[in-house]
């Protein structure tokens, strides 16, 4: 296998495993309405993915390059949503409350409607700028010269499938872990963690945005 391709993986894997803003997301839903919810919020992130790597193809670093300001207002936007999403969790652990359990936990059953979390899936990486540098820079430095027609929506396809794969696993994780998530201690203990993350992470979004 080309020794590039393989360290492109490498990099990949390692981004795809460390959680970030999508991984704050999926957990979030998954303690809302279990892992249906949390691999809901999954696929939302992959179709996020998916248009960023399809705008990137398609030529949204020259736009950038005309118009440097419109990566920054996706900064501002994608730190002000992940400050909703992580004061809406600061605000019942305030009032001694985390997500109220659904029976979707109790009962492991399948719904494939959750149409929030994908929304909330999308929106958290359509709004991420370290994806959108990802597929304008990152990706196509491991595109060599002479790379075949179709080589970068490979690359981009590894990234999408890995990401899926382990935001997935924190879904089915979690969901397994059903019984324990349904004790209040255990929830509101979920829930702060969830809500310090969601504000750290839009801090740091949006300072890197206004520095």
């Amino acid at each position: 296998m080309n020794p590039l391709f393989l360290a492109y993986l490498s990099l990949t894997l390692a981004l795809a495993i460390t959680p970030g803003a999508t991984t704050a997301v999926v957990v979030r839903n998954t303690l809302a309405t279990g892992w249906t919810g949390g691999i809901a919020a999954a696929v939302g992130a992959a179709v996020g993915n998916s248009t960023h790597a399809t705008a990137a193809g398609l030529g949204l670093a020259v736009v950038i390059g005309r118009v440097p300001l419109l990566l920054s207002a996706v900064q501002v936007a994608g730190g002000l949503y992940l400050a909703w999403l992580g004061s809406a969790s600061a605000r019942r652990l305030w009032h001694g409350r985390a997500l109220p359990v659904s029976g979707d936990i109790l009962s492991a059953r399948i719904d494939i409607t959750h149409h929030h979390a994908v929304r909330e899936g999308i929106t958290v990486n359509l709004l991420n700028p370290a994806i959108i540098t990802f597929y304008l820079t990152v990706v196509p430095s491991f595109v060599p010269a002479a790379a075949p027609r179709g080589y970068y929506v490979q690359l981009a396809a590894a990234h999408v499938g890995m990401a899926f794969v382990c935001h997935s696993a924190w879904a089915l994780g979690l969901g397994r872990l059903r019984h324990v998530i349904t004790r209040p201690s255990a929830r509101l203990v979920l829930e702060a963690v969830t809500a310090g993350a969601l504000l750290l992470l839009a801090a740091r979004v949006l300072y890197s945005a206004l520095a």
